[in-house]
């Protein structure tokens, strides 16, 4: 079960990805928020979360900076494939918005405090183990 969840959170976590290039590259992206510089905070949530979450199941240092390396670059990209459309326009600022997210979502993994992914798994272990002691 264990692993399970562990290919689910990947699942999610690539999920997340592709909706992220998906409302990058739509004409009119929907709007939650609307004051100066709001995109910006929005980008940088974005892939703040998004390096939390994989940080969750990529304990290593070393998968946490082809991680990071990953998802600047996924920044990046997506910020030329915007200019290339003609309805959307590239800007240096959220590439630095997402790299700035992503960096903040490391920090924040190395700190612990945020580990949604162990909780979930300890979870389910005492539930499952709870009820293999029932079946016996």
């Amino acid at each position: 079960m264990i692993s399970h969840l562990r290919l689910i959170w990947h699942v999610l976590g690539w999920l997340w990805v592709a909706v992220i290039f998906y409302l990058s590259l739509v004409p009119s992206p929907p709007q939650p928020v609307n004051f100066p510089s709001a995109d910006k905070i929005e980008h940088a949530l974005a892939y703040c979360l998004l390096m939390l979450w994989f940080c969750q199941v990529c304990l290593q240092r070393l998968s946490r900076i082809r991680l990071a390396v990953m998802l600047i670059t996924m920044g990046i990209a997506i910020e030329f494939m915007q200019g290339a459309t003609g309805y959307r326009t590239f800007d240096y600022a959220d590439m630095l918005a997402n790299a700035a997210g992503v960096m903040v979502g490391w920090l924040l993994a190395a700190t612990g405090m945020v580990n949604i992914y162990k909780f979930i798994e300890r979870y389910l272990s005492s539930r499952l183990g709870k009820t293999k002691l029932n079946q016996n």
